[in-house]
């Protein structure tokens, strides 16, 4: 018998759970947007595995370190994590091409949310992905999920250029409303 995979909602971070800032490298600038907590925490009642995958292309840019990152990563944690919204995962992906070459992880590319799927058992085809880029959502059409494209940071500038099929919130409250309302509807 084979084991059964958990659906995930996959977070980006930077504009989707705290406030764009460019290139953010420091941890006294994570700032959680609005409504974050309420929907992480309705969305883990209903049984999703939250994971956060973010491009970090600071890191080939040489604009901050690894452990600059990992500082800010630490950050969000323990803010969410104190709020009773915690997340099970967080991949990051510190490569760009113009720097580093090709990568599998950056997205739109499927590297981080596969490495998930085979670290934490999850369902990609059963699962969400929701950011504030068209490259945040792209990863669905690929693996068979459901996006959704989230107005905060970069969303409503990249509004016009969703996928066909790509559901559009308002925010992170917003998009866990549409999550929540597609189960019981399904």
């Amino acid at each position: 018998m084979t084991e059964a995979r958990s659906p995930a909602v996959f977070l980006d971070r930077d504009g989707t759970l705290i406030q764009e800032a460019d290139y953010l490298a420091d941890p006294d600038g994570v700032a959680l947007l609005g409504g974050v907590v309420e929907a992480l925490r309705a969305l883990r009642a209903e049984g999703y595995v939250l994971v956060v995958v973010t491009n970090q292309s600071g890191i080939a840019r040489g604009l901050y370190t690894e452990d600059d990152y990992r500082a800010v990563a630490g950050r969000l944690e323990e803010v969410l994590k104190g709020a009773g919204a915690p997340v099970d995962a967080t991949y990051h992906c510190v490569h760009h091409p113009d720097f580093t070459g090709p990568c599998d992880c950056r997205k739109p590319g499927t590297g981080m949310y596969q490495e998930a799927a085979r670290d934490l058992q999850l369902d990609l085809a059963r699962s969400w992905y929701v950011g504030d880029k068209v490259t945040d959502v792209l990863p669905a059409i690929r693996l068979g999920g459901r996006g959704v494209l989230v107005r905060t940071g970069y969303g409503q500038a990249q509004e016009a250029s969703v996928p066909e099929g790509t559901a559009v919130a308002d925010d992170l409250g917003a998009a866990a409303g549409l999550i929540l309302g597609a189960r019981v509807e399904g």
